[in-house]
C-alpha cells in the first residue's frame, strides 16, 4: 500500500463526501422536513446506489472516461432531477411526523447516483488517480470504495441530523415553510452549479 497517495487520497475523499452536494443538500431537506429516523431509508439507497456507481466505475474508468457526452447528458439530467426535487421542497408545508406519506425513499436514493454528476466526477477522479492506493487488482479497488463509503455515510447522516435539528427551531407552520423554502432553494442552487460547471 502506498501510504503518501492514502493520505493524498483521504485529502480528496472526505472533503467530497463533507461538502455540500446533491446528496448532502437533499439530506438536510429531508431530515428538516420528516426528521432524521425518516430520512434513513434514503441514506440507505444513496449508500447502495453510491457504492454500486463507484464499483462499475472501478472497472470500467477508461471506457467512462472515453465516452464524455453520456457523462455530461447524465449531469444534465441529474440537475434537472434534482431541481424538481428543490422545488417539491420548497413549496411543500412543513410536514409532521405522521405525515411520512410523501417521504423519499430507498429507491430515490439509488437513482439518485446513477443520475448524480458529483458522484460520477467523484469515483472517475477517485479511479484515476488513486485507484492504486491499495493495489493493483479490482479487489483494491473495492477497498477504495468501502473507504470511501466509511467516509460518505456519516456525511449523508451529519447532514439530515443537522436538517432535522433545524427542525426543531423551525418548529412553528411559518417557520416551517421558510426552511422548507431555503433548503429546496439550495438544492436548485446546487443543480444549477452541476449544469454550469460542467
Amino acid at each position: 500500500m502506498d501510504t503518501t497517495l492514502l493520505y493524498l487520497a483521504l485529502l480528496f475523499i472526505i472533503p467530497m463526501c463533507f461538502t455540500p452536494g446533491p446528496n448532502n443538500v437533499l439530506c438536510a431537506a429531508h431530515g428538516s422536513r420528516f426528521g432524521f429516523r425518516s430520512t434513513l431509508p434514503l441514506i440507505g439507497g444513496m449508500a447502495i446506489g453510491w457504492s454500486a456507481l463507484g464499483l462499475v466505475i472501478g472497472a470500467g474508468t477508461d471506457i467512462i472516461a472515453r465516452n464524455e457526452e453520456i457523462f455530461e447528458a447524465l449531469g444534465i439530467l441529474g440537475a434537472a432531477y434534482i431541481a424538481y426535487l428543490g422545488v417539491k421542497i420548497a413549496t411543500s408545508a412543513p410536514a409532521k411526523d405522521e405525515n411520512l406519506s410523501e417521504a423519499l425513499g430507498l429507491r430515490t436514493g439509488i437513482f439518485l447516483q446513477i443520475i448524480n454528476g458529483k458522484a460520477w466526477i467523484h469515483f472517475l477522479v477517485l479511479m484515476t488517480t488513486f485507484g492504486t492506493v491499495f493495489g493493483d487488482s479490482y479487489s483494491a479497488k473495492v477497498a477504495l470504495v468501502a473507504m470511501n463509503l466509511f467516509f460518505g455515510l456519516p456525511a449523508v447522516m451529519t447532514w439530515a441530523a443537522f436538517g432535522s435539528y433545524l427542525r426543531k427551531i423551525f418548529s412553528s407552520d411559518r417557520a416551517g415553510k421558510a426552511l422548507n423554502t431555503i433548503l429546496g432553494m439550495a438544492l436548485v442552487a446546487v443543480a444549477l452549479w452541476i449544469v454550469l460547471s460542467s
